[in-house]
């Protein structure tokens, strides 16, 4: 039987193994393709071993994006089983990869965030690009760690941290602008609360509107259509504001071909453009739900769990779009300094934007796609069922919070992390179970003590009188059998005495969020900044050695 078990362990370890190798291997091959295509194509250009490394570079910190950020985007449907992992990871590729290409833009800031003054760099060429591939590489780095850590981590963060590394260590302390930089420690605290706050709300309104009800299904019919109306709304507004932008002249082009429609042409859309669309989306999407539910909701069962299915096909759309509006927003962070070192490399000089060659996009999207499907389910895991347990409901109202909240914040002016606003969206949601479970716990609480101590004063009774009977010198036959079947009852109550104990212990100790998750994600969002820093520092000192 041993050697059965021996035998079953060694063939699961060859098996994950060999995974592990081929996983390895598609990274690599991924990334010397990279880095030949790069080298042969710009072989005329002087210095293109630069750029080459620098796009091998690139090539692994969108693998690195794609395995760590874009959980965010479909680790709560995955946790709710709204779909499958392979489901959300064909998805999630084609969506990222789709709004990289699409929407990805045509000029990017070199500078992530303006965090470092370029001027300080003097127009020397070289030690912007030996900084821009410290930084780069450092923020690779960290979250290959923070992946393999299953940690959750802002990937915007981490290339902000490690251009502001490289900075110091090239031009000193004075380069950074540290009212940027307060900024964006600021959002370590403002994106996790106002996620975390607006996906409870969302869920306490879902339950109180429509699973708290005795008719479930009735008010389902009434509400969900309002709710997918509203989510309709947010995602679209968010989607053309965040999503849209890069491509939005081209837009307004081709709707001012239409007749009777008429778009002011500007760089970007505007808020109320934004909301104008969400809003004629969402009255489409109420029509369409509310027809929909009323001749299929018969079907369903008076219960939550039937309630929670009419989310699944919203959930499915809500991780698409967030996937979209991500790949177009955030592919940045992986081209963003390849750009840079590519403009650099190409013209010679150092400047605040620089144009994205189509190859260095496709680098950043396909790597996206290829780290995703390679090493993203990891974290999808642990973002949708090892923080707290997700039904379709919570998971929805994660979806919500994710995309209102940069809603809100961008019109505040608040900067803000969609990685930190989809994690406390999560720990929103399973406070809030917590915290509405706290009345049920009080009552099973004092029960539990009531009971506990009923049975000591009962098994006192049952020891004094055996103590009583255990003294006389002569008994009858009847106090002998009262005798053993007081030792009996005594230990029957022993140990209805230590399970009750144990069950309000338990009770007690009963949590919704795991805090050891909590405590570890939280650690290491505030060490992504200076870890890449730090990180990206070294690596320039050590690039600067070896080139000169």
């Amino acid at each position: 039987m041993e050697i059965q078990t021996i035998k079953k362990i060694e063939k699961e370890a060859l098996k994950k193994s060999s995974t592990d190798f081929a996983r390895l291997g598609f990274a690599l091959f991924f990334m010397v393709a990279v880095l030949l295509f790069s080298f042969l194509s710009n072989g005329s250009i002087p210095n293109n071993i630069f750029l080459a490394v620098a796009a091998l570079i690139g090539a692994y910190m969108a693998m690195n994006i794609g395995a760590n950020d874009v959980a965010n985007n479909v680790g709560p449907a995955v946790g709710s089983r709204a779909m499958t992992m392979k489901m959300a990871i064909i998805i999630a590729a084609l969506f990222e990869a789709g709004g990289a290409l699409i929407a990805g833009g045509d000029v990017v800031s070199t500078i992530k965030k303006g965090i470092i003054d370029i001027s300080a760099f003097g127009g020397n060429p070289d030690q912007f690009i030996w900084a821009m591939m410290a930084a780069l590489l450092a923020a690779a780095l960290w979250l290959n760690f923070a992946t393999m850590m299953r940690a959750p981590v802002s990937t915007t963060h981490s290339i902000v941290g490690g251009v502001m590394g490289a900075g110091i260590a090239a031009a000193g302390f004075s380069i950074v602008s540290w009212a940027t930089m307060a900024k964006i420690a600021a959002s370590w605290v403002i994106s996790p609360i106002l996620g975390g706050v607006i996906a409870a709300l969302f869920l306490f309104s879902i339950k109180k509107s429509i699973t708290y009800k005795e008719d479930k299904i009735a008010a389902a019919k009434r509400w969900v259509p309002i709710f997918v109306a509203i989510m309709s709304w947010a995602f679209v507004t968010y989607l053309t504001l965040k999503g849209l932008k890069h491509i939005w002249p081209d837009i307004v082009n081709l709707v001012n071909i239409l007749p009777l429609v008429s778009l002011e042409m500007t760089k970007k859309p505007s808020f109320l453009t934004a909301l104008t669309f969400g809003a004629i989306t969402a009255v489409i999407v109420y029509a369409g739900v509310k027809k929909k539910l009323s001749s299929s909701t018969t079907t369903l069962e008076n219960s939550t769990s039937s309630v929670n299915t009419l989310f699944t096909i919203p959930l499915i759309f809500s991780a698409a779009l967030l996937s979209f509006a991500h790949g177009a927003n955030d592919v940045a962070n992986a081209v963003g300094p390849l750009a840079a070192i590519n403009d650099a490399v190409v013209n010679g000089g150092v400047n605040s934007k620089a144009s994205i060659p189509l190859w260095v996009m496709g680098v950043g999207a396909l790597g996206i796609a290829l780290g995703l499907a390679l090493y993203g389910p990891k974290l999808i895991k642990t973002v949708g069922s090892e923080i707290t347990e997700l039904n379709q409901i919570r998971a929805f109202s994660v979806a919500m919070a994710a995309s209102i909240t940069v809603i809100i914040a961008s019109q505040l002016g608040l900067p803000v992390s969609s990685t930190h606003i989809a994690i406390g969206g999560v720990f929103g949601v399973g406070f809030l179970r917590e915290y509405l479970q706290k009345t049920s716990k009080v009552t099973t609480i004092e029960h539990d003590e009531s009971i506990i101590a009923d049975e000591k004063n009962t098994l006192q009774a049952y020891k004094a009188e055996l103590a009583k009977l255990e003294k006389k010198d002569k008994k009858s036959q009847i106090e002998y059998e009262r005798i053993v079947s007081l030792y009996k009852l005594i230990t029957e109550e022993t140990k209805l005495i230590k399970s009750t104990k144990k069950h309000l212990k338990n009770t007690k100790k009963e949590e919704y969020v795991k805090r050891d998750a909590v405590k570890k994600i939280i650690a290491a969002w505030l060490i992504t900044v200076p870890a890449a820093a730090l990180l990206a520092g070294l690596l320039f000192y050590m690039i600067k050695g070896i080139l000169i």
